[in-house]
């Protein structure tokens, strides 16, 4: 705003805008149409002032009458009294006591400008309050006002004490106040009429102002019978402005009118508190219908200007005329009597009226008895300069913000009536707290008239702060203040419906579906405690002064105040004069230490909030509904229980049934509007419906994510009680509804979704029932009286199924699944399909999760019933084994169809949502159940031996195969989830190599030839080595390098059994040696590399010396035999690191022996990690039964043919055949009983000196 000043010389100062502009559309607060901007200049200072019109009900102004010299306005016009739009009501009611201000004005504004209380705007009053307030240091007149605070807003109302004690009189409300009048104040207090000079002055004005707007000046005489008889009445008309609902006690057959009772102009969009989660659809009607005015509660000013008089800002009344004409566009219209020199109270009246107005010029008409006599034009801001009206407008912007400050510093409490008064005469202001003296007087809250005002007024507030509050959450602690407030003042008997709305929107505050942000802790710390608030302009407290005034007004109490008063006084201003003080009552503290927003990090300490707050709107809902006879009484102190029933006994019918009525409810019940009144006798579109409807809702949001956290803590049971909670406060919303709207079926879906992820924890976590079972039986107070009220709807029993606690895993797991498919039936139906993409996705993953859960469980039976089964059978009357078949049982066969069709149905679930990952673990554990019937269909004798491998076998291996083949496939690469990969590369090796091993093992001679046998074991032996990842380094590595050794051996094995038996082909007898060298080799190397398999690197290297001399037999040459056995003892000596190996694990355990803590401490971690854990002493013994002898041969034969060799043998030779003969000497020697570690570490020695001599390969990879 651009500010234009001029010295008093200059000769247009201060040009405003064009007041034709005003605006006319309705309520607002927003918006910056018709701006009306003034400076006003005094002296050298200036006083800065801004108009804005938020409404006006006045048409443009018109052209003013200039009446014509000797006009007698004693006579009225032809027009006085009609109802004419230029005047508005300043004409009509002038003679009547409605001219005065209403007791309740200010909240009529309020309530229109719902946008501006609370934050913006300082203060919101009638014009003629605001001119009062700042007359006080130059009046002597009394002052009466009411003042109400809300957020940082001050209400100012006149309270009329005459009206009040006369009203006091007739019904008796108010007794006290009045005692405390008579006994502190006025102690000889009588009604005091106006003079009828005053009553004169008044009609002679009003028909000025009709004469002035009649056009052609003319009079036309009327009887003067009409003066008298309307002053008096209007002089009496003092009951009509107080409203009477606000006092009246509502009897029983007025409670279906309830709405009525309550009805005060409240156009509050927010409904009943919903918030932005709550789609339109769902909004509840306005508490307070339009229309309904309530008794005074109107707006009734023809405009409502927000002023802003220098930094205070002002939501003002006025019903002052306003004429077009001369050289300004607008002016008013001033009656003076000429004998009568304007005073310093007249002259502040004019100023500030045109300010508020922004009325740039005054138009005078003097008169002398009633005749006109002349006009006179004055410019506002020469106002303040007029002959014997002379005041400073410093002054006055000093008196407002010092009254600003006293009224903020001491009027504190949100809900509390603050009575400014100060008598006639007196310089004392004092400031009584009306709600506290009420208290004190023990008279009821519901005497005081503001209270319901007040009450309404802070619900709106709240309600309109609620719509900004997911924007900016800085409100909610104004928005929480407000609302305890709001109850506070109100009788839940007689204003139920804003109580219960009230707390709904408490507990909205609370947005539990939303995590709070990092800074949630400092956003949402704003606004006070519960009955106060701090002022960010730092008020102070008040500083008492003195100052004297004069009067211009009827002085109606007498100047007999006594200090004892005091003590009843909130503050008290000694002397009006120090309100001319600048920044008097400027404050340099906060009034009170501000209260934050309960914000806890803790969720169920929220959701608790949100109950309690839930729990009292429906106490109130229920206390408003009288048709209770049709229910059962029922202690809301007696539990009711949350039973549990072990299930592996229930039939199952009764289970089906209970499976159908969770679909059928789940489904959406009672679509279509209700026609009849509810169990509780509720009326279908009542207040008291849709606010349970809101309120059952909240219960089961705050209900699921209490359930949620529990989840997360791994408390199952506490988990289960809460959505068993949630799920009978949906059930009792079903039975209130009339429709479910998709929003409602959304969050249902998850409830069943949350209840199937506790139903499967729970199957998960067998070992805690006890601790389960006791959660869940526990009940707070709390949760019993919602429970009470959810039944006086509902018997809440439609989710009793899927949430009782159950003690049979099997039946944990099948509820789980029903509780998925639910929600899946929900989120696929009608209403959603187009609208939960993400949700649905999410369901279909814990459906295949719970599919893949129960294929387990179904798999893990049939395995546990095959490992039961008896698997001996030899008849008493046969001393020979009879080779059986072990049966496969009809249960077994059942529980493989059970899991094979779980698992496929958890297979397409995740191929519907693109899950390639677990679709290819759900394949994977479809192979493991190939693999337990293949288990189950193997032949055994009866001296428990197996016999043959049988086609069945054969049969489900390769269809196990065939999955992990199909799961490989699903994952495409190891990059996508490698873990999963490693998983079926794992299992699909092992596969391979248990189908070669059982071939090679148990082959079926019977059925096959040999070579056929020796083809499919190479296949799959190769197969699974082609699947032995031996780069990758990760935990199965040694795994994989063990089964590759063990491969290796397997094939040396059968290819040295192969070019033992076969005779006649020579070819082929050495590609066998060859193939069984090679593989004896590898398989030697991959032993080595373990470090942890001695007895396999011991046994391979003993087969490749047995293969060795096995080729000597066929030898002729001694050459050739000396060459064959020099290498054969070379491979001997490699032997050395298995008994290296066996030596090391010896002394460990021996050490192990000596030191039993150090025993306990190495059983207890896992010392041994590779796939040989521990050392098998029997197979130790038995391998050292062969190593001896065939060493020994090895070593006699070596030096027969070195000592029988025909040629001359060289220094070398001789060296080696002196080894030779001693090393074989000490074998000889050996004591055969010696213990087992002396033993091995004379062969490591003995090995160790060949190893020297012979200089053999360490690497155990020597070429055949």
């Amino acid at each position: 705003m651009s500010s234009m000043s001029a010295s008093t010389g200059d000769g247009e100062p201060c040009i405003p805008l064009d007041n034709a502009k005003e605006e006319v559309s309705g309520p607002t607060c927003t918006g910056d149409n018709s701006k009306h901007e003034s400076a006003i200049c005094s002296g050298s200072s200036e006083i800065k002032s801004r108009a804005v019109v938020k409404y006006c009900a006045a048409p443009p102004p018109t052209s003013y009458a200039l009446l014509q010299e000797k006009t007698d306005l004693k006579l009225p016009p032809a027009n006085w009294l009609r109802e004419n739009p230029q005047l508005g009501t300043a004409g009509t009611t002038i003679l009547g006591s409605s001219s005065k201000s209403k007791p309740f004005s200010s909240f009529g504004m309020a309530y229109e400008f719902i946008d501006c209380i609370g934050d913006d705007v300082d203060v919101v009053s009638d014009s003629e309050n605001i001119k009062k307030l700042l007359k006080i240091p130059y009046s002597k007149s009394h002052l009466s006002m009411a003042v109400h605070r809300v957020g940082r807003t001050l209400l100012l109302d006149e309270l009329d004490i005459q009206e009040l004690f006369m009203r006091s009189s007739q019904t008796g409300d108010w007794t006290w106040l009045k005692e405390f009048y008579q006994r502190l104040i006025d102690q000889k207090w009588q009604r005091k009429k106006k003079s009828k000079e005053h009553w004169y002055q008044k009609a002679i004005l009003s028909k000025f102002l009709y004469y002035s707007i009649n056009g052609n000046g003319a009079a036309e005489p009327q009887s003067d019978g009409l003066n008298e008889g309307e002053e008096e009445s209007g002089a009496e008309e003092f009951s009509s402005s107080w409203p009477t609902a606000f006092t009246s006690t509502t009897s029983n057959a007025e409670e279906s009118e309830a709405p009525k009772q309550e009805s005060v102009t409240v156009d509050s969009s927010f409904a009943l508190g919903q918030v932005t989660s709550v789609p339109k659809e769902q909004n509840l009607p306005t508490i307070f219908n339009e229309g309904e005015n309530g008794q005074g509660l109107r707006n009734d000013f023809v405009r409502n200007i927000m002023w802003t008089f220098e930094d205070i800002h002002m939501l003002v009344g006025s019903n002052m005329p306003i004429f077009g004409g001369g050289r300004y566009p607008a002016v008013s219209l001033r009656l003076r009597d000429n004998n009568k020199p304007i005073n310093i109270l007249t002259g502040i009246d004019y100023w500030l009226d045109n300010l508020m107005c922004n009325v740039p010029e005054l138009v005078m008409c003097f008169h002398v008895n009633g005749i006109v006599q002349k006009y006179e034009m004055i410019k506002t801001e020469d106002i303040p300069h007029l002959e014997n009206s002379t005041f400073s407008t410093r002054v006055v912007k000093d008196i407002a913000q010092n009254v600003l400050s006293f009224l903020k510093s001491n009027c504190t409490k949100e809900g509390h009536t603050y009575w400014l008064f100060k008598a006639s005469g007196s310089d004392i202001v004092k400031l009584y707290d009306l709600t506290t003296l009420c208290e004190e007087a023990e008279e009821e809250k519901y005497q005081n008239p503001f209270t319901l005002p007040v009450a309404v007024l802070l619900y709106k507030v709240a309600s309109n702060l609620m719509l900004k509050a997911r924007q900016n959450r800085k409100h909610y602690g104004t928005i929480r203040t407000l609302l305890l407030n709001c109850v506070k003042l109100l009788d839940q008997d007689r204003h139920p419906q804003i109580i219960a709305s009230a707390h709904y929107m408490l507990s909205e505050l609370f947005q539990l579906d939303e995590p709070l942000e990092e800074d949630g802790g400092e956003s949402l710390r704003a606004g006070g405690s519960e009955d106060s608030y701090s002022d960010e302009d730092r008020e102070e407290e008040e500083e008492e002064e003195d100052l004297t005034e004069d009067s211009d007004d009827n002085g109606s109490y007498s100047n007999c105040s006594s200090p004892q008063d005091d003590s009843k006084a909130v503050a008290v201003i000694r002397s009006v004069g120090e309100l001319s003080v600048p920044e008097k009552y400027r404050s340099t503290h906060q009034i009170r230490p501000s209260c934050a927003f309960p914000v806890s990090q803790d969720k169920e300490e929220r959701c608790r909030l949100v109950l309690s707050y839930v729990l009292k709107g429906l106490k109130a809902v229920d206390g408003s509904i009288k048709k209770e006879s049709d229910l059962p009484a029922a202690d809301p102190n007696t539990p009711i229980p949350l039973k549990y029933e072990d299930r592996s006994a229930t039939g199952a019918c009764a289970t089906e049934k209970g499976i159908s009525l969770l679909l059928e409810r789940a489904a959406g019940p009672l679509q279509g509007d209700q026609k009849h009144t509810t169990r509780s006798g509720m009326i279908p579109g009542s207040w008291q419906h849709h606010m349970k409807l809101k309120l059952f809702f909240k219960a089961s949001k705050a209900y699921y994510v209490l359930s949620d956290a529990a989840t997360n803590l791994l408390k199952y049971g506490r988990a289960l009680r809460y959505i068993k909670l949630s799920l009978q406060c949906y059930d009792a919303y079903c039975s209130v509804s009339g429709t479910l709207h998709p929003h409602v079926l959304v969050f249902h879906s998850q409830c069943l979704s949350l209840c199937g992820d506790i139903q499967l924890m729970l199957a998960q976590n067998a070992n805690n029932r006890a601790a389960y079972l006791e959660e869940y039986s526990y009940q707070t107070k709390e949760d019993q009286e919602i429970l009470h009220s959810l039944h006086r709807e509902s018997s809440c029993q439609a989710f009793s199924m899927a949430t009782d606690l159950a003690m049979d895993p099997e039946y944990q797991l099948f509820v789980s699944s029903k509780c998925y498919e639910a929600a899946y039936e929900l989120l696929v139906s009608e209403p959603l399909k187009d609208l939960t993409s993400d949700q649905l996705s999410q369901v279909l993953k814990r459906l295949g999760n719970i599919r893949n859960e129960m294929g387990v469980y179904y798999m893990n039976q049939a395995a546990a019933m095959q490992a039961e089964k008896e698997v001996y059978h030899q008849p008493f009357y046969s001393p020979v084994p009879l080779l059986v078949k072990k049966s496969v049982s009809a249960a077994e066969q059942e529980m493989w169809k059970k899991s094979f069709g779980f698992f496929e149905k958890g297979m397409k679930d995740f191929e519907a949502i693109g899950d390639s990952t677990n679709t290819a673990l759900l394949l994977c554990n479809t192979g493991r159940l190939m693999r337990i019937c293949a288990q189950a269909h193997c032949n055994l004798s009866g001296d428990e031996s197996r016999g043959e491998f049988s086609p069945e076998e054969a049969l489900y291996y390769n269809k196990a195969i065939d999955y992990y083949l199909q799961a490989m496939k699903a994952l495409a690469s190891r990059e996508k989830h490698s873990a999963v990969w490693d998983s079926v590369n794992w299992e699909l090796s092992t596969t391979y190599f248990t189908l070669a091993t059982l071939l090679q093992d148990y082959a079926p001679v019977s059925r096959k030839a040999q070579e056929q046998i020796e083809r499919e074991v190479t296949e799959a032996m190769m197969k699974s080595l082609k699947y032995c990842d031996l780069q990758t380094d990760s935990a199965r590595q040694p795994l994989y390098q063990y089964r590759a050794a063990t491969i290796h051996h397997r094939l040396a094995s059968m290819y040295h059994s192969c070019f033992r038996n076969q005779v006649g082909d020579e070819h082929l007898r050495k590609q066998h040696r060859s193939l069984a060298e090679l593989h004896y080799s590898k398989a030697v190397s991959l032993f080595l590399s373990l470090k942890d398999a001695p007895c396999e690197l011991l046994r391979t290297l003993l087969e490749r010396v047995a293969f060795a001399e096995f080729t000597m037999a066929g030898q002729n040459s001694s050459t050739a035999k000396l060459k064959s056995l020099t290498g054969a003892i070379e491979i001997m000596t490699e032997t050395r690191h298995a008994f290296q190996l066996i030596h090391k694990e010896l002394q460990e355990e021996q050490t192990e022996l000596n030191e039993p803590d150090a025993a306990e401490s190495a059983e207890s971690s896992d010392v041994a990690n590779g796939p040989m854990a521990g050392l098998n002493l029997q197979e130790v013994m038995k391998l050292i039964g062969v190593f001896e002898p065939s060493f020994s041969f090895l070593l006699l034969q070596v030096i027969k043919l070195m000592t029988t060799a025909k040629r001359k043998p060289s220094n070398k030779d001789e060296e080696l055949l002196k080894t030779y003969k001693n090393v074989y000497s000490k074998l000889l020697r050996a004591e055969k009983n010696a213990p087992l570690v002396s033993r091995v570490e004379l062969y490591v020695e003995l090995l160790q000196q060949l190893t020297q001599r012979t200089g053999s390969d360490d690497t155990g990879t020597r070429k055949p």
